[in-house]
């Protein structure tokens, strides 16, 4: 099965600024991620960005000099729109499989990237796959930052959300002052921003406007919901670590990279 990984790469950030260029075990960021792409079984794997800075980085470290970034428009709402533009620059097909990397995943299992191109390659149906992990505890199903998925018994998206979904009436706790948590939260499943797509897939999504789920929500991949797509979602085969949003998550990181 062959397939091309993208990661889209940006400068500007409202947590963490440069974040493709801070530095991890004395190098930055998007080389980590560049290369737990080439550990997988990509055919090709890019670095898709509009800043100079983040591509004189973006280098081959299996050829030294050699560059795998693809200059982007700066005017792209989106890493989606930036990996379709990278597509069609490159002149893949409709039917190539794209799988999106983030480029704050710098310790990403390469077996992810792997399973979420064969996920989407056994379903001729599906326009889009991506992958979930359960839920263990009640901190992480309340928290707006991890978004919830919920799936239909074939595997296919029903929805998204950062509210703690499914909501299970019948165990809610009343807290004071008339709030109340939930009791019960099995089979919640937190989405993984780790998307694979073909090529048609990625020209239809970008073609579509903002709806109002994905505006309400803040999560793009409602607007393939919403628009009549079909997301396959499959249970991560292991767990990958923590993203990198904060600049505690970053000293975390460094820390686990120091004591190795």
């Amino acid at each position: 099965m062959a397939f091309n990984v993208v990661i889209p790469a940006r400068y500007a950030s409202t947590r963490l600024p440069a974040k493709p260029l801070l530095e991890l075990g004395g190098r930055p960021m998007i080389q980590w991620v560049i290369e737990a792409a080439l550990r997988s079984g990509a055919r090709e794997v890019l670095v898709a960005t509009d800043d100079v800075r983040i591509a004189a980085a973006a280098v081959d470290p299996r050829s030294p000099g050699r560059s795998l970034a693809v200059m982007t428009r700066g005017d792209h709402p989106s890493g989606t729109d930036r990996i379709a533009e990278v597509a069609a620059v490159r002149g893949w097909d409709s039917h190539t499989i794209v799988v999106n990397i983030q480029g704050d995943e710098p310790l990403l299992p390469p077996v992810l990237v792997d399973q979420v191109a064969a996920l989407l390659a056994s379903d001729a149906r599906a326009d889009i796959a991506t992958l979930c992990t359960p839920i263990e505890h009640l901190d992480e199903f309340l928290n707006p930052n991890v978004v919830k998925v919920v799936t239909a018994d074939d595997g296919a998206a029903l929805y998204f959300s950062r509210a703690p979904i499914p909501w299970y009436r019948e165990s809610v706790v009343p807290q004071a002052g008339g709030a109340a948590l939930p009791g019960r939260f099995t089979g919640a499943q937190r989405h993984l921003g780790i998307y694979a797509y073909r090529v048609a897939a990625l020209r239809r999504l970008t073609g579509l406007p903002p709806g109002e789920l994905e505006q309400a929500e803040q999560l793009e991949q409602l607007r393939a919901l919403q628009g009549g797509m079909r997301l396959l979602v499959g249970m991560a085969c292991t767990p990958p670590p923590v993203g990198i949003d904060t600049q505690a998550d970053l000293e975390r990181l460094r820390a686990r990279i120091e004591m190795k």
